[in-house]
């Protein structure tokens, strides 16, 4: 009686505020949840991508990236001012843009390839 008394002075405010709450919590750990079903998802699209051929592809691009690296540390162990076999020349610098995406193009390789192979061995 007390009850339907407090929900007639009140019109049913408090419920219709609980029921909010409710709400907000329920679609809160729905989005989290679709989040983390969009991030799986991704990986596994990834990884399936890499399988298909997606690996040669990324060889295109990873190959003068290490050819480049190779001359980098073959000029600075044998033929550096200061080394076994002293020479005028230098080898350039990456430009700007590709000196950062280097990192990235290594990390995009390895790492799904390293994940993929992680998943297989478990």
């Amino acid at each position: 009686m007390l009850g339907r008394l407090i929900s007639f002075l009140t019109g049913g405010f408090l419920g219709r505020i609980l029921d909010t709450v409710d709400h907000a919590i329920e679609a809160e750990t729905d989005r989290e949840k679709i989040k983390g079903d969009i991030i799986r998802e991704h990986y596994r699209n990834r990884a399936d991508w890499m399988r298909a051929g997606g690996f040669w592809l990324c060889l295109l691009f990873a190959l003068p990236l290490a050819f480049w690296f190779g001359a980098v540390v073959v000029y600075s162990v044998f033929w550096c001012a200061g080394c076994a076999f002293p020479q005028p020349w230098t080898i350039a610098a990456l430009p700007p843009p590709l000196d950062d995406w280097a990192g990235a193009i290594i990390v995009s390789i390895f790492g799904v390839i390293g994940v993929t192979r992680f998943s297989k061995g478990a």
